[in-house]
């Protein structure tokens, strides 16, 4: 850890050349699940909190954005990020980032509060329950597939998001529910936070962000329909909080991809200081800060995982947006 820390120290200068490390997470488990390999247990966040915490200086969000503009960021700055709302965040992760004395921003799509669920944990979920046998997937175009062990419940479940990803809302919805319908036991309703653990977050002193009301695909949305998913995610959240917000997300967050450079004009219509992608890389005071980069790795040990943080310092800014 002594060396990865000399190391990031080469990199990590301060003010006008610092680099602004942010990383994502959706989900932190009670325990490891093998359909979701990519979201750490508790455990393991508590101990890739204890790394961040030794190699950098972690600050709020939108502090470190206000100081990467202003040349003041500190040496080795970080940033610790969750997306959608899920219930975890506030159950299992808030719990180990007051235990390390550690800020974060958490962006909520609303429309998922209180009981709602989104596409692709629906499919998930729906997979997860179905009995070993054929499931029949010809309204997605799929055909009849059979569910045996792990690995296809695993393969079927991406190939089905995949499928269904970017079709228009209302169609990828219907074909959903339909999925959902052969499941034969009831699904979660509690995946995603209430509105009482949002203001518990926003009480313990973590920072709220918005990330529209219903996750669409930005791009894939007329401009005014757009407009409105990012400005009742934002109205939504300034009622239950009462206070403004400052930092967005754009859902899934690819440049060029999932939003285009009118939506982040949009964000900074609507009001917002700042919004991250999902581009990898580090930002510098030339990165358009409604564009910022966000990365997280996923090693098993504090050793890669460390590691590979300080190679993404050398990763620029994948976002080649215009500035606005």
């Amino acid at each position: 850890m002594r060396f990865l820390r000399r190391a990031i120290g080469l990199l990590g200068r301060a003010g006008g050349y610092s680099r602004l490390s942010i990383l994502i997470y959706h989900r932190v488990l009670a325990e490891p699940d093998p359909l979701l390999p990519g979201d750490p247990d508790a455990t393991s966040f508590r101990w890739q909190m204890q790394v961040v915490s030794r190699l950098f200086h972690v600050l709020p969000l939108a502090e470190a954005v206000k100081r990467l503009q202003d040349g003041t960021l500190p040496p080795r700055a970080a940033c610790i990020t969750f997306d959608d709302g899920y219930a975890d965040n506030h159950d299992l992760a808030l719990p180990i980032l007051r235990e390390q004395g550690l800020p974060a921003t958490f962006f909520v799509a609303t429309g998922y509060l209180d009981g709602g669920m989104m596409f692709n944990d629906r499919i998930m979920e729906t997979i997860r329950r179905m009995p070993t046998g054929e499931v029949d997937l010809g309204e997605m175009g799929l055909g009849t597939r059979r569910i045996d062990g792990l690995d296809e419940r695993k393969a079927l479940i991406k190939e089905i998001i995949q499928s269904v990803k970017y079709l228009e809302r209302g169609e990828r919805e219907e074909k959903v529910a339909r999925l959902a319908a052969q499941c034969p036991q009831a699904l979660p309703d509690d995946l995603m936070m209430t509105t009482a653990q949002v203001q518990a977050l926003d009480a313990a002193g973590m920072e709220i962000g918005g990330h529209t009301h219903s996750h669409p695909i930005l791009a894939r949305l007329p401009d005014e329909e757009a407009r409105g998913e990012i400005a009742k995610g934002k109205e939504t959240l300034e009622s239950m909080l009462g206070h403004r917000l400052r930092l967005f997300a754009y859902p899934n967050g690819k440049p060029g991809a999932d939003y285009l450079p009118q939506h982040a004009a949009m964000v900074c219509e609507c009001g917002f200081e700042a919004a991250v992608s999902t581009a990898w890389g580090v930002s510098t005071r030339e990165t358009d800060p409604y564009q910022l980069a966000r990365f997280t790795p996923w090693d098993d040990s504090p050793g890669r995982f460390g590691l590979r943080l300080v190679r993404n310092l050398f990763r620029p800014n994948c976002s080649n947006g215009a500035s606005v």
